[in-house]
């Protein structure tokens, strides 16, 4: 497939005359196949110096496979064939031996997971000096001195203790930036970032996906950028490639294609990015609403009051919750908004009785939490269910779907033999999983399909009360609102209340009908989720929210200078 005709402009740069210039990545008629299956068809695309272009599509749409062909980083068995060209070079025809030299040096790659990514046993430093074996500098002194700089240079504010640092002693924003900081030391010409922000907080995507921008802007890198998010891909890149299936559905200028995708795909994408649709779901939430107006004397269903929980953390007392107090009532949702570190989890692990707090109640239909054995807990937690972050982790993977949802009702004796089956169809049903998965173990399931079946797991008690920790933050964009779906259908037929735990403000908008936000253990503003949205009085509030990727084209960063990095590559 010959590259596409929206791809092929260039925006006129600082200090380049106008013109067209050669590509710096040229992939044309790219398919790769594992065995007798392909993976990816036909393929194609350009990408010039110094701009971005985003491969978005879902999990399987072939993203991360053409990345890794243009690294030749295939798994064993993939074969990839086409044209790939960087800097005028076919570099699927070079042999290892001579590829070797170009990877790293000249094409840089920033992983998505940073904790799989780095060694756990080796420090960050050690680590830093294989990247910075690539310089091609026998001065280990100065060697050192360029590993501090860049790392000072993605925003890692003491570099030295970064650089003798294990991993698990870094945040996972620390630990994105060390990866980028490791792939432009040797200042590649182009950057292939795969999802380098899906497991993080909010304000910390922000600031990476900046950083990013600021690098390409002051060292004129290509960006090759992998996601699912449309509205990031809208933000940050020059040029869009939607992909399904392997397939290129569409691809051209991002102003064209996210202003008025052609694809019914690029618009199924667009329709499913929560901040470009906070909407979607008014009407199931429409129902939680009017219970909140009729019922606002009612007992609620979760009451915590005044709740505090100080943890001793190398000998000193440590807050992580401190007087959270909330309410909610009875088929509504509120949501638990905050970042890593701000006390959401302690929250939930509290109101679960998992932990018991210092002070201040805990109710769960006015019956209190706080100060009752294991054995009384049991009968509440009947009523009080919990969907995990991470479905593949939560599910065992050796027990098969129907065992994996019935076990609530074995563990409780509830029903006959014949009973429990009936129940469990029931609650694979109101999720949208048909008898056929009964037999499947997780491994055999997509991450929608997992969730599914978490959900439908915590549905076979007929709980009242369902915490969801991050339930879709493993998920794509288009898996996520089929689960938001599920979720507020079940919300309107069952009366279901909710305490959604999430860093996603965007989600939050179209799910909740009120919010918490949290930060540091306190929380600095609650209300009705318009309200809050609309006009937040809090500024942590204000800058979760500015964070939120619109889709729309965010300012380039203001250069900085690299005065001393400069200098001392030319010394």
């Amino acid at each position: 497939m010959a590259p596409q005709d929206g791809l092929s402009a260039s925006p006129t740069r600082a200090g380049i005359l106008p013109g067209p210039t050669p590509p710096l990545l040229r992939v044309d008629g790219l398919s790769v196949s594992y065995g007798p299956h392909e993976v990816v068809t036909d393929v194609g695309f350009e990408l010039r110096r110094g701009e971005s272009l985003a491969l978005i599509g879902e999990s399987g749409s072939g993203k991360s496979t053409i990345a890794r062909s243009v690294l030749r980083l295939l798994p064993h068995g993939g074969r990839a064939t086409g044209r790939v060209e960087f800097n005028g070079q076919d570099v699927l025809g070079l042999s290892e031996r001579r590829f070797r030299p170009l990877r790293g040096r000249a094409i840089g790659f920033v992983p998505q997971d940073p904790g799989n990514a780095l060694n756990p046993v080796r420090t960050i430093g050690a680590q830093a000096e294989e990247a910075a074996a690539l310089l091609d500098q026998p001065d280990t002194a100065l060697r050192k001195r360029l590993i501090l700089e860049t790392f000072a240079q993605v925003g890692l504010d003491t570099p030295q203790r970064v650089y003798d640092a294990y991993p698990y002693q870094l945040s996972g924003g620390m630990l994105q930036r060390v990866l980028i900081g490791l792939a432009i030391l040797p200042r590649p010409a182009l950057l292939v970032a795969d999802e380098p922000t899906s497991a993080l907080d909010v304000t910390i995507q922000k600031r990476i996906l900046d950083l990013l921008s600021q690098l390409r802007r002051d060292l004129d890198i290509s960006l090759l950028l992998i996601t699912h998010d449309l509205a990031i891909a809208a933000e940050r890149a020059d040029s869009l490639v939607v992909l399904k299936d392997g397939v290129v559905q569409e691809t051209g200028s991002t102003a064209l294609v996210f202003s008025a995708p052609a694809s019914a795909y690029a618009r199924k994408l667009h329709a499913d990015v929560p901040a470009l649709n906070p909407d979607r779901y008014a009407d199931l939430r429409g129902t939680g609403f009017r219970r909140l107006q009729a019922g606002l004397r009612e007992t609620p269903k979760i009451a915590v009051t005044a709740v505090t929980k100080t943890f001793t953390v190398d000998g000193k007392a440590l807050t992580a919750v401190d007087g959270v107090t909330f309410t909610v009532p009875a088929g509504t949702t509120r949501a638990l908004v905050g970042e890593s570190g701000s006390g959401k989890t302690t929250t939930v692990r509290l109101l679960l009785g998992i932990e018991q707090p210092d002070s201040g109640d805990i109710r769960i239909a006015g019956e209190p939490i706080t100060g009752r054995s294991h054995a009384s807990l049991r009968a509440v937690r009947r009523h009080l269910q919990l969907v995990y972050q991470n479905p593949f982790t939560s599910l065992d993977p050796t027990w098969k779907v129907e065992s994996l949802v019935r076990e609530p009702l074995d563990r409780f004796g509830i029903g006959t033999r014949r009973e429990r089956a009936e129940r469990v169809r029931v609650a694979l049903a109101d999720v949208g999983l048909g008898e056929h998965l009964l037999a499947r173990r997780p491994d055999a399931l997509s991450g929608g399909q997992r969730q599914r079946v978490a959900i439908a797991r915590s549905l076979i008690l007929k709980p009242d009360v369902i915490v969801l920790d991050e339930p879709t933050s493993a998920l794509d964009v288009s898996v996520q609102a089929d689960i938001v779906e599920v979720l507020l259908a079940l919300q309107a037929k069952l009366g279901l209340t909710y305490l959604f735990v999430s860093h996603d403000l965007a989600l939050v908008r179209q799910l909740a009908h009120a919010v918490s936000i949290m930060h540091r253990g306190r929380i600095v503003e609650q209300g009705a989720v318009s309200d809050i949205f609309d006009n937040p009085q809090h500024a942590y509030t204000a800058a979760l929210l500015a964070a939120v990727p619109s889709g729309l084209a965010r300012p380039a960063p203001q250069s900085r200078s690299w005065p001393a990095l400069n200098a001392a590559r030319t010394a």
